[in-house]
């Protein structure tokens, strides 16, 4: 994490993102950009688009005055105004990074509440190849201590293990891995149990502190929302684009469940096989 992302549209809400990514850069000392998008028209009635970019800049410079100094020592704050479609001028600022991840919320009002909040949130996210860390109403977490960490049956599930992994390293974090089975077929439970314990064995290997659970139950978001009130969870481990049945857990109604009733930040990885010492496998069976 060199860089992180934070979409703005200046609402209360919104600066939920920002709070996140200092926290996160406290830690990892990566710099913050904020963004702020100007769409096909301007989001502020009888306004035009030059007045909107004004006016965007002025609130944007008083924001990084003001939090600024909450950074470690020569990290930096800046702050970017663009044009176009929200979801793709996010997703390019931070693919102009190598190393950089999206914080941001998934409420807000004023500029980004049609163009943010709605279907551009999720498109964010599945259209980032980065690691995107959302945020809803609420208290934003001091550190992440508990970092609860789902596996399903779906042959992506282990792909986010390895970064899930690297985040617990820079916090110092207990990961809770939550074996979540939904229906009753015996095989595919005894199976997401298997592989549960791959990615417990795999994490205590490389010296994390880990809690093993299962659940099994109609509704995999219940099961996971439930599971993180109680454990008093500091963020969840989620992968963005799967197969099977539980896609429409990442992408469809249940996607938007989770990131909207989630008591904590929720991290979306994309998939990708990554080869990792010990023989690990982060997809396959």
């Amino acid at each position: 994490m060199k860089q992180i992302i934070v979409p703005l549209d200046f609402s209360d809400e919104s600066m939920n993102g920002l709070e996140l990514a200092i926290m996160i850069s406290s830690k990892t000392k990566a710099g913050i950009q904020l963004v702020y998008v100007i769409g096909k028209t301007s989001e502020i009635s009888d306004m035009s688009k030059e007045d909107e970019q004004r006016i965007a800049k002025s609130k944007l410079r008083e924001i990084q005055a003001r939090y600024e100094h909450k950074l470690p020592s020569g990290v930096d704050l800046t702050y970017i105004v663009k044009k176009g479609k929200v979801y793709k001028e996010v997703v390019e600022q931070a693919d102009a990074f190598e190393n950089s991840i999206i914080a941001a919320s998934t409420q807000g009002a004023s500029g980004f509440e049609e163009r943010f909040i709605g279907s551009n949130a999720f498109r964010i996210i599945t259209a980032s190849e980065k690691p995107v860390i959302t945020i809803r109403h609420g208290v934003v977490p001091k550190t992440f201590r508990r970092i609860l960490l789902p596996i399903d049956y779906t042959q992506d599930t282990r792909q986010k293990v390895p970064y899930t992994a690297e985040v617990a390293r820079i916090f110092g974090s207990k990961i809770h891995v939550l074996a979540v089975s939904s229906g009753r077929d015996q095989e595919l439970v005894q199976r997401v149990k298997s592989w549960a314990n791959q990615v417990v064995e795999y994490l205590n290997d490389g010296g994390i502190e880990t809690e093993f659970s299962t659940r099994t139950g109609e509704d995999i978001c219940d099961m996971i929302v439930d599971y993180a009130s109680s454990e008093k969870i500091d963020l969840i481990s989620i992968m963005t684009d799967q197969t099977s049945a539980i896609s429409n857990f990442i992408i469809g109604n249940n996607a938007q469940q989770l990131l909207n009733r989630s008591p904590v930040p929720v991290l979306c990885i994309t998939p990708r096989d990554l080869g990792v010492k010990g023989g690990f496998a982060t997809s396959g069976g």
